[in-house]
């Protein structure tokens, strides 16, 4: 199951490179990523109160809270650069290089998380590597 949901991830990823990229034309780059914040914002916690998630607020250890507020950051600070990015570049060519962080996760995973590092995945990381350099050279 959860290809499916990794699948239609990718498909409103795309979406959304596509969409912002007409919607940011003649707006500041920090303001659209504020007006996107903010929806993405209604849609979670929508999403919360629609599954009657709320209860578990409670039940948050600190260290779950520190990550996710350091998750938090680390995906405010992307989508800012994101959007940036995708302002002053073409669609085509900023997002190949916004997927190298599929290379960097994956050896992040590998130093910190000690997941198992396979001759697939560096094989797999070394591809998303040279495709995204065909891409943008």
């Amino acid at each position: 199951m959860w290809s499916v949901f990794a699948l239609l991830s990718a498909l409103f990823a795309a979406l959304t490179s596509i969409l912002a990229k007409v919607g940011i034309e003649g707006v500041n780059s920090n303001l659209a990523t504020a007006i996107r914040t903010a929806v993405v914002l209604v849609m979670a916690w929508g999403m919360v109160f629609l599954t009657d998630a709320q209860g578990g607020i409670g039940e948050i250890s600190r260290k779950s809270w520190l990550f996710l507020i350091l998750s938090g950051l680390a995906t405010g600070a992307s989508w800012l650069c994101y959007y940036r990015a995708l302002q002053i570049g073409e669609a085509s060519k900023v997002v190949p290089v916004d997927k190298l962080s599929v290379v960097i996760t994956l050896a992040l995973a590998f130093l910190f998380l000690h997941e198992k590092c396979t001759g697939k995945s560096l094989a797999g990381c070394a591809l998303i590597a040279a495709g995204t350099l065909v891409m943008v050279l």
